[in-house]
């Protein structure tokens, strides 16, 4: 079972919440959250991205950012950005994203709700949350300081439930209910906010996770081990044995391709490229950019789309091994290009699928790579398998969207 619990959320002050929630603290340079802050007291980033209210070049993990992000956290309560809520809640967020064509017309809107709530830590550490990605410990420990020094957990882990209809229904059932805020940020992302505090829907939201077996962590991997670590470090707070999660239906979630730029050809002319790749793929000339089907990679190289269909004898059964992301690593990157260990390669460049094949061609073009390839997004299907394998996914193998906004709720510990 899935056991959740409502918490008295810390939150934005509804007249203020287009300008407190913030892009995610790990998809911008300093330069981009200090232009974001400047002319904004309210926004989240402040917190989550301390060394704004800094000299520039201070560490961003160093114990005076820790300071200033507990100081920013402070100051944003005390100006009324932040309320906290009078009675245990859960909450609703919904995001609504406008998808474009090459011209930047919109051709259609992607949907998404799911609920923010308090989940196990137990429950995490006997395996009933699934992770699929390896933790490294140095990631983690910065994390748990940060909640020790916050007192309180302000980053969403993000999960995901293999389709449960009675779940379902009720989320979409309390999504039909008033807001209480939605709000439109710079990418034209449309964010909604709904607040539960009745105790008989509560009871209905508890009742309903209760009856899913299993969820999955689709991104947050270290934000969760940090509050397990917390949870060890303090047995006796109550707060700590949960942590905060937004938890979404995994049908009503989108993954886009997480794509790769490989800056040189290992030493090869492109003819000689090419004849070491027809060894392992069939190469098909002048494709769609864009891969139609899972199993087709596409390939830029001097100015000409190829698409790469593996050899069926060198596609492994197991779910791991079957994932496109792993075929192109272990039958092109690594043998072929010499990209043995893709996290620390400083010769490979992974391009999130909401840039498009434009940016991966241009990056070629103007000699910023040698060749880019596009893969099919990542399925969460293929992300539940590999998790319920108790196998890890290869680096950078999902790219979701939307990205789940920061500030939306803040878990307090105390």
């Amino acid at each position: 079972m899935a056991r959740i619990r409502p918490h008295t959320g810390i939150r934005p002050a509804d007249p203020l919440a287009a300008r407190v929630i913030s892009p995610p603290y790990d998809v911008l340079s300093e330069t981009e959250a200090r232009a974001l802050c400047a002319d904004n007291p309210f926004s989240f980033l402040h917190v989550t991205r301390p060394e704004v209210n800094l000299p520039a070049g201070t560490d961003a993990h160093s114990d005076a950012a820790y300071v200033a992000a507990r100081e920013a956290l402070a100051r944003l309560q005390a100006m009324g950005a932040l309320v906290r809520d009078p009675r245990p809640s859960v909450y609703l967020y919904g995001q609504k994203m406008p998808m474009k064509d090459g011209s930047g017309a919109v051709v259609r809107w992607h949907e998404q709700v799911g609920f923010l709530t308090c989940v196990s830590v137990e429950e995490y550490d006997r395996g009933l949350i699934r992770k699929h990605e390896h933790t490294r410990p140095d990631k983690v420990e910065d994390r748990s300081r940060l909640i020790e020094i916050l007192g309180a957990q302000t980053g969403l882990v993000f999960l995901a439930w293999r389709e449960d209809a009675a779940l379902t229904a009720l989320l979409d059932r309390l999504a039909s209910g008033t807001p209480a805020w939605s709000v439109p940020t710079e990418d034209g992302v449309i964010h909604t906010l709904w607040v539960v505090s009745e105790p008989d829907r509560i009871r209905q939201i508890e009742e309903a996770f209760a009856q899913v077996p299993i969820l999955y962590v689709a991104d947050g991997h270290h934000r969760s081990q940090a509050a397990s670590l917390c949870h060890a470090r303090h047995p006796e707070g109550i707060e700590h044995a949960w942590f905060l999660a937004g938890v979404f239906p995994a049908t009503r979630l989108q993954v886009l391709a997480y794509n790769r730029l490989v800056a040189d050809l290992n030493g090869l002319d492109v003819p000689a490229f090419l004849e070491a790749v027809e060894e392992r793929f069939a190469v098909h000339p002048d494709p769609d950019p864009v891969p139609s089907r899972r199993g087709l990679i596409t390939m830029y190289v001097e100015g000409r789309w190829y698409g790469l269909t593996p050899h069926a004898e060198r596609v492994p059964a197991d779910p791991v091994g079957r994932l496109d992301v792993s075929v192109l690593q272990d039958q092109l990157l690594a043998p072929v290009l010499g990209i043995r260990d893709p996290r620390r390669d400083g010769r490979i460049e992974f391009v999130g699928g909401i840039r498009g094949w434009r940016e991966l061609k241009h990056a070629v073009d103007e000699r910023r790579a040698a060749v880019a390839f596009h893969l099919f997004p990542t399925g969460l299907e293929q992300l539940m398998d590999v998790a319920d394998s108790g196998q890890v996914m290869p680096p950078k193998s999902t790219w979701f969207e939307p990205k789940l906004r920061g500030g939306v709720v803040v878990h307090a510990l105390d």
